[in-house]
């Protein structure tokens, strides 16, 4: 039986995806966050739109930059997801400070994470909706991804400093009619 809930609490269940840890550069500075609220918009050319923030560092040198890499980090990073996103890059040095290490990218200045489990390097695509709603859409220009595991075990952030792991895998292939 279903009971009412605050509609203020529902990303708990409707969060889009795994947390993230967006990576940026401008004027030799590099910097991290930690994202949460993404969503892909286009398959070809493949588009990720990305809630961030006014009030984060990472927003105006993003802005400035038109680019990034948003980087997939496994549950053995959990600590420093965490961390990441509750301090400012204006102030702390978070690659060195939560000892991760920075890697040339191929397609944009902004650096990879070389600890993430996969890596996708974004320009801006379209920033219509960033001065009303800081929804930047990203093109995915190039991406990495390690071969194992086949399935990594990404973190989900519900709220209140809590985080989930991805669970059990479900094969329903045999169910689907359209071939992607």
């Amino acid at each position: 039986m279903k009971t009412a809930y605050p509609v203020s609490n529902v990303r708990r269940y409707l969060e889009p995806g795994p947390v993230v840890l967006i990576s940026s550069r401008w004027r030799d500075k590099n910097n991290l966050m930690t994202l949460g609220w993404h969503t892909i918009l286009a398959f070809s050319p493949s588009l990720v739109g990305c809630m961030i923030s006014a009030g984060n560092h990472s927003f105006a040198m993003i802005t400035q930059s038109g680019e990034c890499v948003i980087n997939l980090p496994q549950q053995n990073l959990a600590q420093a997801v965490s961390r990441i996103g509750n301090c400012s890059g204006s102030k702390v040095d978070k690659f060195h400070a939560f000892g991760l290490t920075p890697e040339a990218s191929e397609q944009v200045a902004a650096p990879s994470v070389a600890e993430c489990y996969a890596s996708f390097e974004c320009r801006l695509y379209d920033d219509a909706l960033v001065s009303r709603y800081n929804f930047f859409i990203f093109e995915v220009v190039c991406a990495r991804v390690c071969k194992t595991p086949e399935y990594p075990q990404t973190l989900h952030y519900v709220g209140g400093g809590q985080f989930r792991g991805d669970g059990k895998m479900h094969d329903l292939s045999r169910w689907f009619t359209k071939v992607s």
